[in-house]
């Protein structure tokens, strides 16, 4: 797989999963803008991709305005031409319960994830537009943005819209040639390290050790596991893949689905509240939906 000649801006790659996604853009080929709110970290991903041999420089925006997003694709255009691949991956998390969530840590959660997405997004497409289109945007959502995650309020949020994004996006920039993607990794990362029982599997992800087979077999490996589908969406034999959510996890990959209608029924006159109270139990009762599913591959229940 080979990116020679792209242009790539991964934001809050200064460590785990958006250093991994830097380094495997790098590898294959691609000029690396390496953003992070920490220079220092943005700047030993620059390091550890130069001493590869590749291609990248450090760029120091808080994400979530406008003027960052700006900025950001501006770096790129100016260091390397142009902007070819954009990955929205930079996030904070500040968990709480719905009932202990203030505002301050929920419109903080929301600015990073979801508007920074939103700003860093119509950034890279306008430019993408003035080069004649068939840009890559690779939004990073979460298993949280798809299904329960219990005490993530403003995450849950901010990556189940990201997903929502996605399908809009894929469908305005489609005539450009454009592709607009999720990716929905899991990995042994400092974030993870905070769910009860992971801590263990980070630190062994940390010092290098394997991760069992059996563990990484449900969907749970190291940020490098993750970065290769990063690679290939970016990627020219992508070209046709557009409105996805795509899990990647360990030795899994997995196609989400869209949100659809599961039943519905017609009434003429339409329905009272007696009329569902009479019909809910046989007719829409066996077909509600699961909102905790049992598991998620890699993570204990309640996450």
């Amino acid at each position: 797989m080979q990116l020679n000649g792209k242009v790539a801006v991964v934001t809050g790659a200064g460590r785990g999963l958006g250093q991994a996604y830097a380094k495997a853009l790098a590898a294959a080929g691609a000029a690396v803008v390496v953003n992070d709110l920490d220079v220092e970290l943005a700047e030993e991903t620059v390091k550890a991709i130069q001493n590869a041999g590749g291609t990248a420089v450090a760029e120091g925006s808080a994400i979530g305005s406008t003027e960052a997003a700006d900025a950001i694709v501006a770096k790129a255009v100016e260091e390397f031409g142009r902007l070819d691949i954009m990955v929205t991956n930079a996030g904070v998390l500040r968990d709480r319960s719905l009932l202990k969530m203030e505002d301050a840590d929920f419109d903080l959660v929301v600015q990073t994830h979801l508007r920074g997405t939103f700003t860093c997004g119509r950034a890279a497409a306008k430019q993408f537009k003035e080069q004649g289109g068939n840009g890559r945007l690779i939004l990073i959502g979460s298993p949280a943005g798809q299904r329960a995650s219990f005490g993530q309020t403003g995450y849950t949020a901010s990556k189940a819209g990201i997903v929502g994004l996605v399908r809009t996006w894929a469908a305005e920039l489609e005539r450009s040639g454009s592709t607009v993607n999720a990716v929905i990794p899991v990995a042994l990362t400092r974030m993870v390290a905070t769910i009860p029982g992971m801590a263990e599997l980070v630190e062994k992800a940390d010092r290098g050790e394997p991760i069992p087979a059996e563990v990484r077999a449900t969907g749970l490996g190291t940020p490098d596991d993750v970065a290769g589908l990063v690679v290939f969406l970016a990627s020219d034999e992508a070209a046709g893949i557009t409105g996805q959510a795509i899990g990647a996890g360990g030795d899994r990959i997995a196609i989400w689905s869209h949100p659809s209608e599961v039943v519905a029924e017609v009434r003429e006159g339409g329905w009272s509240a007696d009329a569902l109270a009479e019909a809910f139990p046989t007719t829409f009762q066996p077909h509600l939906q699961a909102f905790k599913p049992d598991t998620v591959p890699g993570v204990p229940e309640g996450k």
